[in-house]
């Protein structure tokens, strides 16, 4: 089957399959649609969020997401810009390659200061380089090459150097899954009484848990012990011990509160899991069988991941998507010239196809169509805070869907263009994210 796409159709598509399905924050033209209701006017300024900084629309927002980390002081300004500046177009290992040698660098610093026994300086230089070596990982051409395995242990390692100079109350763990463990991190509260709230944060398709450290550093100041994990599919999960995603996400996060119980101080009675991105889609699905959880925040939330995904696939590749159904090893073909076409094409499925253990993009979408809350989302007891955006772009209307569906306690909490916190993941506007979310759990909880 013969395909060809002009430019302009090669970047929609890109901006649907990868904003819809891949990195999850969503492309910025896609972004910038005004919510329904509203029309765009004639000359209209740019969106502050609309960088024009990168050829790659992917890449675009993914830099947006690493400058928004000088927030949480996990990226300096000068330096994701300078680094973005050297990424070559059309060279598939330029990203990785730059974002690697900008965190060889700030390691470098970072061991200068160490010798000296300049240890805050040291700390904040490895807070830093770990945040540019999960950059590096986040926009990989080959997920399996022997580099991701060590660029990801550069990245733990400087975390970790970074928790214990910098005094950051956390301490690495590991939690029983299965035959295995899951590496992730506990975080005491000092502000916590004899018994405090936990909250547990799930990451989504992309990010890391130590990515979430804007969250933790909020949620720690208010009393709350948090839980960070590397689960199937996810960071070190993935790319060192080869655990995909799964669609009973109940089997993931039962183990996980099974842990947390045990942890002295930690009040089992004050559970309250929070999923970011794809964790959206995948928290809902626990907390339908895990009763321990009282509190419950997807954001954004996700009522059926899978149709989601195929509505972006439908919609991008018309053409494509019957031979899904009639005959999966030529529609495997037809993707395969996309890939061979378009680097976007290719990293999305070399990458959505490892986290999922999907040997073909045939097997992905079979894979992802198991994602669906819509048959247990009636066993939600906890109360709910649905979180939302209007302009999320990898899930446009799933949050409302859920919320509707829910029967349970619940809340729905937009953010909009008036209060910055419009993109998906509430991107670049954390401050406005941790006051809204906490001011809504510090009640509920």
């Amino acid at each position: 089957m013969g395909i060809s796409l002009d430019r302009r159709s090669l970047i929609q598509a890109s901006l649907g399959l990868t904003g819809g399905l891949a990195l999850l924050r969503g492309a910025p033209s896609l972004a910038a649609q005004p919510p329904s209701g509203a029309s765009a006017s004639a000359g209209a300024p740019t969106p502050w969020y609309e960088l024009g900084l990168m050829e790659d629309p992917i890449m675009e927002s993914q830099l947006l997401h690493f400058l928004a980390a000088t927030y949480s002081a996990q990226a300096d300004i000068s330096e994701v810009l300078d680094t973005a500046r050297r990424v070559v177009p059309g060279d598939d290992w330029s990203w990785p390659n730059e974002w690697v040698h900008t965190a060889d660098r700030i390691r470098t610093m970072g061991d200068a200061s160490l010798a000296k026994r300049h240890t805050l300086s040291a700390g904040n230089a490895y807070l830093r380089a770990a945040n540019y070596y999960r950059a590096a990982l986040i926009h990989h051409p080959e997920p399996t090459h022997p580099s991701v395995v060590a660029t990801g242990r550069k990245a733990v390692d400087a975390y970790n150097k970074a928790l214990t100079l910098l005094r950051i109350p956390g301490t690495p763990v590991r939690i029983p899954y299965e035959r295995t463990t899951l590496p992730g991190y506990f975080f005491r509260s000092p502000s916590a009484r004899t018994l405090a709230p936990l909250l547990i944060f799930q990451q989504g398709r992309d990010a890391w848990p130590e990515e979430s450290k804007y969250v933790v550093d909020a949620a720690l100041a208010r009393g709350y012990h948090c839980l960070l994990v590397h689960a199937p599919g996810q960071g070190m999960a993935i790319r060192e011990q080869g655990l995909p995603f799964r669609p009973d996400w109940e089997n993931v996060i039962r183990p996980v509160v099974d842990f947390a119980v045990c942890i002295a101080g930690v009040d089992s009675r004050r559970i309250a899991l929070l999923g970011w991105s794809m964790g959206g889609a995948l928290v809902p699905r626990a907390a339908a069988f895990e009763r321990r959880i009282k509190i419950l925040i997807p954001n954004p939330g996700v009522l059926n991941w899978g149709q989601s995904s195929f509505e972006q696939f439908n919609t991008y590749f018309p053409d494509v998507m019957p031979l899904l159904e009639s005959d999966p090893r030529a529609f495997d073909a037809a993707m395969a010239q996309l890939m061979s076409q378009v680097f976007l094409y290719r990293w999305y499925m070399k990458d959505s196809m490892c986290k999922h253990g999907a040997s073909s993009p045939s097997d992905l979408l079979f894979k992802l169509r198991e994602f669906n809350n819509e048959p247990v989302v009636h066993r939600i007891h906890c109360r709910t805070l649905v979180m939302d955006g209007t302009a999320e772009a990898f899930s446009q209307g799933q949050a409302r869907l859920l919320f509707d569906s829910l029967s349970c306690p619940k809340d729905y909490l937009l953010f909009t263009a008036e209060d910055t916190g419009l993109l998906h993941c509430q991107e670049g506007a954390q401050a406005v994210a941790n006051h809204r979310m906490f001011d809504w759990l510090d009640d509920a909880i």
